[in-house]
């Protein structure tokens, strides 16, 4: 009987059942579009995909619910009549539109004559019949979720992770491991590989040895900052995981960069990282580097330690040259964003190849960007009238300097901890000829006219660090123009080409720059030539140098002979230096 009498009591004491879940209701809607979309399932599990201007009265929308519930409703009672054994009944009447309303997030019944644009929000719920739907506004969604093709051992695996209503910062991330084969044999015939959850819940994953020989899977759920989420997604590696090359030529180098500068400090680099389109040539392959392995020189292997060295870095400004297009999209601003990166790019004319810029989000904000195209600056920009006119007298010269496609990349950046901090980043790479010194004195003084416009004319007095791939070593007129402020118009550059291509000019600029990682005896090493090419300069009035992280050893460089090699992506070796304000 006590039995009984708590269980009795205990039934009395249970809570109620929970009410069953809501279907989901999806509405996007967007300022950019003039018509909003709604998706969800009706009561008769018809799918509906509805496209409806924002300024339509909420009413004809939940008219058409009703209509298009109803009609539903009457197929599937047709196709029940015709499934009954017995004999047919007498005729039906057509099926009535069920009540269609829509409902605040406070319960107030939405008027009808509200227009769609303010009616479907978030969290509100759509009655059909007795079905409830739960409306989800602009719900964060994945539009493109990839691995990339190449997976090697100790290496970042950061996956392309595009958004609508989230970010990747806010999204869920599991990762998956293959399972292994059993010594006893493989799963059956037809079945799909077993996947395994790793320890891992990070954007980016790190695979070890133990997984070499093993595709991997990534499930992420989109979300945002509000900790709303969406449907998750899942994407499987196309290739299992190779074994790594071991030490690379900058392992040596992330010792002094592991962490990111303190506040007031800023670590910029400047890397020229070799594009595909002129690694993968035949001259690269069998007169340029004939001392390295083919595979090495594959994009897909390239990137893998190209995304492990800039991560290591840990720094707040990156300046790259000859990025491939394609390669900045598709590899480097998805990786550099989950460390923290913010990328932009800026391609060459005619080419395929450009400049490409990160900074640090947490560090800075993006103010504006002043990029322009040296050839097309010097005949359409007020600021470089005087040299125009001094190029027209040497037409040989100017019809040279306005075939070149070189660019220059100039972004204004605020401090996010103080906004009264501002700083000018230029980014540029010069002719590459070597005869082509007078060139790139042209050039040079495009560059510092135009940074000259942003850093004193549009921001008055704001500091100038100024990175790239000169293509000049420490001798050249280049260098001592940038350096000294001005060059004599019989500097020996300016006959680099003979005397055919002479042209004399006296030139200068007002910036004093110091090169904050002075004079290496390199910064370009194959096997036919050594040099000092890449700098990063800096305004010495109001930036100092903390460190220069110490480049590779002689030995480290040409353990391979020369670069690139299996232990380095590129010809050239990145410059990182740590300045502060002054």
């Amino acid at each position: 009987m006590w039995r009984r009498l708590r269980s009795a009591l205990g039934r009395l004491r249970a809570p109620p059942a929970a009410p069953p879940a809501m279907e989901r209701a999806v509405v996007r809607c967007v300022p950019s579009e003039p018509k909003l979309t709604l998706q969800l399932v009706l009561p008769d599990g018809s799918a509906r995909h509805m496209q409806r201007d924002k300024a339509e009265p909420l009413g004809r929308v939940l008219a058409r619910i009703a209509a298009n519930t109803a009609k539903g409703n009457a197929k599937a009672a047709k196709k029940s009549k015709k499934a009954r054994a017995a004999g047919a009944p007498a005729e039906e009447a057509p099926a009535e539109a069920p009540a269609v309303l829509l409902f605040s997030r406070d319960g107030e019944a939405v008027a009808e004559d509200v227009p769609n644009a303010a009616a479907w929000q978030d969290g509100a719920v759509l009655h059909i019949g007795e079905a409830r739907y739960r409306v989800e506004r602009n719900r964060p969604t994945l539009t493109e979720l990839r691995l990339p093709r190449s997976l090697l051992a100790g290496f970042p695996v950061c996956p392309k992770v595009n958004t609508e209503f989230a970010a990747p910062q806010h999204c869920l991330f599991r990762w998956y491991q293959e399972q292994r084969p059993s010594a006893g044999g493989g799963a059956a015939a037809g079945d799909g590989p077993s996947w395994v959850e790793t320890a891992v819940a990070e954007r980016v994953f790190i695979p070890s040895n133990a997984l070499v020989g093993l595709r991997l899977k990534l499930q992420c759920t989109p979300g945002d900052g509000a900790q709303r989420y969406g449907l998750p997604r899942e994407v499987e590696s196309s290739g299992p995981v190779e074994a790594g090359p071991g030490a690379c030529i900058f392992d040596s180098r992330h010792v002094y960069t592991r962490k990111v500068c303190g506040e007031g400090s800023v670590r910029a680099v400047t890397y020229n990282i070799l594009a595909d389109i002129y690694a993968q040539t035949e001259y690269s392959r069998t007169v340029l580097y004939p001392y390295c392995a083919p595979y090495a020189l594959e994009l897909d292997y390239r990137q893998n330690l190209l995304k492990k060295e800039l991560a290591g870095y840990s720094a707040d400004l990156i300046c790259l040259q000859e990025v491939d297009k394609s390669v900045f999209v598709e590899s480097l601003a998805p990786a550099l964003d989950a460390f923290g990166l913010e990328g932009l790019f800026k391609i060459k004319e005619k080419q395929h190849e450009g400049l490409a810029t990160f900074y640090r989000r947490d560090k800075f904000s993006l103010l504006s960007q002043h990029d322009i195209a040296f050839s097309e600056a010097l005949l359409s920009d007020p600021v470089h009238k005087e040299l125009c006119d001094k190029l027209a007298k040497y037409p040989l010269v100017q019809e040279k300097v306005l075939q070149r496609s070189s660019v220059l990349q100039v972004s204004v950046l605020q401090s996010t901890s103080d906004p009264s901090r501002k700083v000018c980043v230029a980014n540029t790479h010069l002719y590459w000829h070597p005869k082509g010194g007078h060139i790139r004195l042209v050039q040079i003084s495009v560059a510092l006219s135009h940074i000259k416009h942003v850093a004193c004319d549009l921001y008055p007095s704001i500091p100038v660090i100024f990175c790239g791939d000169f293509n000049s070593t420490p001798s050249s007129g280049t260098y001592s123009f940038i350096n000294s402020g001005s060059i004599a118009e019989d500097h020996k550059d300016w006959v680099s080409n003979g005397e055919e291509e002479k042209c004399n000019m006296h030139l200068s600029h007002p910036f004093k720059l110091l090169s904050a990682c002075g004079e290496p005896a390199y910064t370009n090493y194959v096997g036919g030539f050594h040099g000092c090419l890449d700098y990063i300069f800096i305004d010495r009035n109001s930036l100092e140098v903390e460190q220069v992280i110490p480049l590779p050893s002689h030995e480290e460089v040409t353990t391979h002979q020369a670069l690139p090699s299996v232990s380095h992506p590129s010809d050239h070796i990145a410059l990182i230096c740590d300045l502060k304000w002054k």
